[in-house]
């Protein structure tokens, strides 16, 4: 089986064309063959044939692929063509089947005959390698990584035939050469080497003339298409034409070029007796580069390092190169191109000086810098040479260094990454873990000092931000210092204003090394870089670096992947467009909040606050109302919002509870800063509108904290609405934790100040709870009469959320007076209410209860089907204590139609989701209900023991209806046992809670 790329795809077995199949079958195919007999990962075929809009099925349909191409190789009994490995898939080609491997062969033949002064042999090598080629490679494969390669393939076509038709005129075969030049010239119509050629060939068979209108036509196609004048080369050669240049003459006789003995240069600086770790890196570099010798290949190995200042890159580059210096005995090159500095080293300078260490005469140097580029290439053709170039900033310092032969490798290191160099292997150098910090101090201070210090060291390590070089230069100091205890070290470094004066030593300093890197970015990324040094929290989003600028949100975007270009900040999480996130590394939020301090004022820095708090209330807002389907919040305040586009929010918050669970730490950092700066309506609006995250995802210390926060701020301030608000969710919250005494009081608090403040929905919020403990605690009467008070308000002002809560507590109210058919009339409403609205957990609430009103009502089989509709909206919504609710309910329900083990199984996960998410309410109902299934399946005894454990806990929370229904199941428990006196005292027990209750 033979494969062909340089062209149209083709793979043959004998004289026989197979037909591939449709273009995902041909894309495989091609990707493979790009990386032959090496993995390609499933991430890359992918990329390679949907690009980045990844369907749902897609990898589902490549898998189909490959197999569908395996059944047709092994048709042909080449079944073992594509194999599978752990990283991905491995198509296996000799390189005498792949035209592509081929073309390479003989190209690096052509380059060695050349070299040894064989001309002949090197044209027929290189005549060998182009008569392969069909057409433009894979031509009519429809993908964009394809084709980026394939561009590769037809520039290497290109230059071989330009490599070619040079040794052709040093061999005096202009006639020969004009016509083919004509029909290159007009195929590659801006390839001015080609173009030059052409003129040339011309001028030496004397065709004078027609060599001037080949300039000309060159030069019009160059204007018009490019809008720039040909190169200096190819005017110097018009010029040379018209003057009749002897120079252009051709030789007298076949010119042999005379082999000379090579200069090899060695040009790496020395390796680091303490090199420490990094074993993954030095391991990538070596697969990356070592192949490159092993195979022809045309195209150069590049291995870009990437990390911020102070990781370590050049450390890694310097080592790894060392220890390949073996495999490269044509030389090793390195340049320091000093990315950080205001004025980058240009490559011309950097090509003059490789060029004088490859032994070329300063007088032979030429002066511009395609022409140096050139005589490099040359020089360095088909040599084993590795070429390191340290702290690039960009492309354009490094493409024309680029060795133009697959011999040669190149390490380049850079704060950037460098998307602009086609086929090179990014290595992403990332920062020390604990262990490899404490082996680099320890191999600077020494062992000993390290070991018996470990809290020290380990602190030490910490505040260095497991930078390496924060972690040198803590280490060079303490090694100068021999007589410090690394605590003192500790203590100088816990100073976060101080600290980097405390990181330099001698000539290195983390703040110096920061700075080169900050000073090179633009105006506005430096300001925005500032600015985000305000706000306290781990990580951010895109959308508050533009509401600190005050500037759209794309321009902001912009500017934050400028910073992270500059490894200024990074990436963090797994979001991606609009949920993207990033975070500053430790020591340069501290070089970040010194800038902030020295180039922005206090006012500025305020209101930059102000409008990134404003901009997170307005989309914890905008959450909140997509959660419950309409404006719902309760209460609202008088706090500035920053609104952003509509089509971005939509998107932010398109899942509320996932853009909840994002930014949880920015809320609650937020509430801490808004506090800080006395933004008193900011502070407690944030607060209120983060409960609805700290409810459903049961985050009850963020909600005790940023509460206590904003009721402190609120009290000082004197602001009653915010006091009142603050004190109302607060009492939420110790409903939740069925501390209902402490709740009844902050109700209290709150209600006077809602009064004061002569706020009815304010009031009627507090109201709708306090009739929720005295249904708990069984005065039915109270709470019927408050449900009402609270629904005549949330009818009038509309708000159908808290109305549907109305109804279905006044609905369960019923259903303790046994009035089952109100009970559903009042669901029903509820029902209607929250679908309404819409909002998936006051529907699972309402179905929930719709299932305990069909289990009064003996209908089971109506029951189990309203609970499990509950189950599967308190999972879809992630509401773990509502999804206990419903199993708890499915679970009684399916014990009473006798279907005792899949209601043991639903009452244990019910029990489990309770005692997790700390609902004592949920547990103890559970345990009721496993009281209930235990006595119903034949075990008293176990029925006695979750009964009791019912009983206790709904004691202690005060639920004393649920606790007298405790007492009758396990009077009856006692009864099945035979323990009568025990059985008639929990009896006595239920008839004086019944009666403490008033029913």
């Amino acid at each position: 089986m033979k494969f062909r790329v340089l062209g149209p795809l083709e793979v043959t077995v004998g004289s026989e064309r197979l037909d591939l199949g449709g273009s995902r079958q041909q894309i495989v195919v091609a990707t493979l063959l790009l990386s032959a007999n090496k993995v390609v990962t499933m991430d890359r075929l992918l990329e390679a044939i949907y690009g980045e809009n990844l369907p749902p099925t897609s990898r589902a349909q490549a898998q189909i692929s490959i197999s569908s191409l395996r059944r047709l190789f092994a048709s042909r009994n080449c079944d073992a063509i594509i194999t599978t490995r752990a990283q991905g898939y491995v198509i296996r080609v000799d390189s005498e089947r792949l035209d592509s491997q081929q073309f390479g062969e003989q190209i690096v033949a052509a380059r060695a005959a050349r070299e040894a002064s064989r001309l002949d042999q090197a044209v027929a090598c290189y005549r060998d390698a182009l008569r392969l080629w069909r057409g433009p490679a894979f031509d009519g494969i429809d993908s964009q990584l394809i084709r980026v390669a394939a561009t590769r393939l037809d520039e290497q076509r290109i230059a071989s035939n330009e490599d070619r038709v040079n040794i052709e005129l040093e061999l005096g075969r202009h006639h020969e050469l004009v016509g083919e030049l004509t029909e290159l010239a007009e195929e590659f119509p801006l390839r001015e080497q080609l173009r030059g050629q052409l003129m040339l060939a011309l001028y030496r068979c004397n065709r004078t003339a027609e060599a001037l209108q080949v300039y000309r036509l060159t030069r019009r196609t160059m204007i018009d298409e490019l809008g720039i004048e040909p190169s200096e080369r190819l005017r110097r050669l018009e010029h040379a034409i018209l003057a009749s240049d002897p120079a252009l003459d051709p030789p007298a006789e076949p010119v042999r070029l005379q082999s000379q003995k090579q200069q090899v240069p060695s040009l790496l600086p020395t390796d680091m007796a303490d090199f420490t770790g990094r074993e993954e890196e030095i391991s990538a570099i070596r697969h990356h580069l070592i192949p490159a010798q092993q195979e022809a290949r045309l195209a150069v190995p590049i291995v870009v390092l990437v990390g911020k200042g102070g990781v370590g890159k050049t450390s890694i580059a310097v080592h790894a190169s060392h220890g390949l210096t073996d495999r490269f005995p044509g030389g090793q090159l390195f340049a320091d191109l000093h990315g950080g500095a205001s004025r980058p080293v240009a490559p011309m300078q950097v090509l003059e000086r490789f060029l004088r260490a490859l032994g070329l005469p300063s007088s032979h140097i030429p002066d511009g810098l395609d022409e140096r580029a050139e005589v490099y290439r040359n020089l360095v053709a088909a040599r084993k040479i590795l070429v390191v170039l340290d702290d690039a900033v960009e492309e354009s310092q490094i493409l024309p260094l680029l060795p133009g032969s697959g011999a040669a490798a190149v390490i380049v290191t850079s704060r950037r990454r460098l998307a602009g160099l086609a086929g090179a292997t990014n290595i992403e150098v990332n920062i020390f873990d604990v262990e490899k910090s404490l082996d680099l101090l320890a191999r600077i201070v020494g062992d000993e000092r390290v070991q018996t210090q470990a809290p020290a060291a380990i602190a030490i390590a910490e505040q260095c931000g497991y930078l390496p070089l924060a972690l040198r230069i803590a280490g060079a100091r303490l090694s100068a210092r021999p007589h410090w205890g690394l605590q003192q070290r500790v203590e100088r470094l816990a100073d976060e204003t101080h600290r980097l004066d405390e990181l330099r030593h001698g000539d290195m300093g983390i703040r110096t090394n920061i700075s080169l890197t900050y000073e090179s970015t633009g105006e506005q990324a430096r300001r925005l870089f500032c600015l985000l040094a305000l706000l306290d929290v781990p990580q951010f989003s895109s959308w508050l670096g533009a509401a600190l600028l005050d500037l759209p949100v794309t321009q902001a975007e912009d500017l934050l992947d400028d910073l992270v270009n500059a490894q200024l900040i990074e990436t963090t999480g797994s979001g991606s467009g609009v949920h993207s996130q990033y975070r500053f590394h430790d020591l340069i939020r501290v070089f970040a909040r010194e800038r902030l301090a020295a180039e922005v004022s206090a006012a500025e820095r305020k209101a930059a606050l102000e409008r990134a708090l404003a901009a997170l209330l307005y989309l914890a807002e905008q959450a909140n109302r997509r959660h419950y389907g309409g404006d719902y919040v309760g209460l609202h305040s008088d706090a500035r919002r920053w609104p952003l586009p509509a089509p971005l929010v939509a998107e932010l918050v398109s899942d509320p509870l996932s853009w909840y669970d994002r930014e949880r730490a920015v809320l609650v950092a937020g509430v801490r800063q808004a506090a800080q700066l006395g933004f008193v309506d900011l502070c407690w609006s944030l607060a209120f509108s983060a409960v609805t995250l700290f409810e459903s995802r049961v985050y009850l210390d963020d909600w005790q904290e940023t509460h206590d926060i904003a009721l402190e701020t609120a009290r000082k301030a004197h602001h009653i609405r915010g006091q009142a608000a603050m004190l109302y969710s607060i009492g939420e919250l110790n409903i939740g934790q069925q501390r209902f005494d402490q709740a009844r009081q902050a109700f209290g608090e709150a209600a006077q100040l809602f009064k004061a403040a002569e706020d009815d929905q304010g009031i009627a919020l507090v109201t709708r709870h306090i009739a929720f403990i005295d249904r708990l605690a069984g005065r039915l009467d109270d709470a019927e009469r408050r449900y009402e008070q609270a629904l005549a308000v949330f009818r009038r002002t509309g708000d159908k959320i808290a109305a549907a809560h109305v109804l279905h507590g006044l609905a369960q109210v019923k259903l303790e007076l046994n009035d089952v058919d109100r009970a559903k009339e009042l669901l029903s409403d509820a029902l209607q209410l929250s679908r309404m609205a819409p909002c998936g957990r006051v529907e699972a609430q309402v179905l929930h209860r719709m299932g305990e009103a069909n289990l009064r009502a003996g209908d089971l089989a109506e029951a189990i089907v309203v609970f499990n509709l509950a189950l599967a909206t308190t999972r879809d919504l992630n509401d773990p204590i509502g999804e206990a609710y419903a199993l708890m309910g499915v679970g009684v329900a399916e014990t009473r139609q006798g279907e005792f083990g899949t209601a043991r199984d639903a009452l244990q996960r019910a029990l489990q989701l309770a005692g997790t998410a700390g609902e004592r309410l949920a547990e103890a109902r559970t345990l009721l209900g496993l009281s209930e299934l235990c006595l119903a399946s034949g075990d008293p005894g176990q029925a006695v023991v979750y009964g009791e454990g019912a009983v206790d806990t709904f004691r202690g929370i005060g639920a004393l209806l649920d606790a007298a229904r405790a007492f009758t199941i396990l009077s009856a428990a006692h009864t099945a046992l035979g323990a009568t006196e025990a059985a008639n005292e929990a009896m006595a027990d239920a008839a004086t809670l019944t009666c403490k209750t008033g029913r």
